[in-house]
């Protein structure tokens, strides 16, 4: 690998966990001020999961986006919408985090999931179009979405 492209792979990771690092950061102080205290399903995921899963699929977002960047130019016009859908589902990401637990409107937390659901969706077939490995690598991230998706209506229901 040269240095353009070691210089893309860690730029590629560095995006994703820099939105994780500032979601974490909304999230984080109410975990134990507020999350802790609602209603939640029997199902609930232990707290501790959620650090090792979203650091894991950030990681695996970077991975898949440097294999984009590998296989076409970032500027060129097979890239346009892949790359537009990565920074989509990203900043859809950090908005459910914001929603969630920055402002605690679980209802429209749950819509907003559903868009990043979407988008990450979208986004996994055109990487996969590109390179079928990096839209397989967001395989994972689509999975915990949609329990996070199911989680985030069942504490809504539970909490109205």
């Amino acid at each position: 690998m040269d240095w353009t492209g070691l210089l893309t792979l860690v730029a590629s990771l560095a995006l994703p966990l820099l939105v994780g690092i500032l979601g974490s950061i909304i999230t984080t102080p109410s975990i134990e001020k507020w999350y802790k205290t609602i209603r939640k399903p029997s199902w609930n995921p232990p707290n501790w999961l959620f650090g090792p899963v979203w650091a894991s699929l950030y990681i695996l977002m970077g991975i898949a986006l440097w294999l984009v960047l590998s296989s076409v130019p970032w500027n060129s016009p097979q890239a346009e919408v892949p790359i537009l859908l990565f920074v989509v589902q990203l900043f859809f990401n950090f908005l459910w985090s914001a929603i969630f637990f920055g402002l605690r409107r679980i209802g429209l937390a749950f819509v907003e999931i559903i868009l990043l659901w979407v988008s990450i969706l979208l986004n996994l077939l055109e990487f996969y179009a590109i390179n079928p490995l990096a839209g397989l690598l967001l395989t994972p991230y689509l999975a915990w979405v949609s329990l996070a998706s199911c989680l985030n209506a069942s504490v809504w229901r539970l909490n109205r």
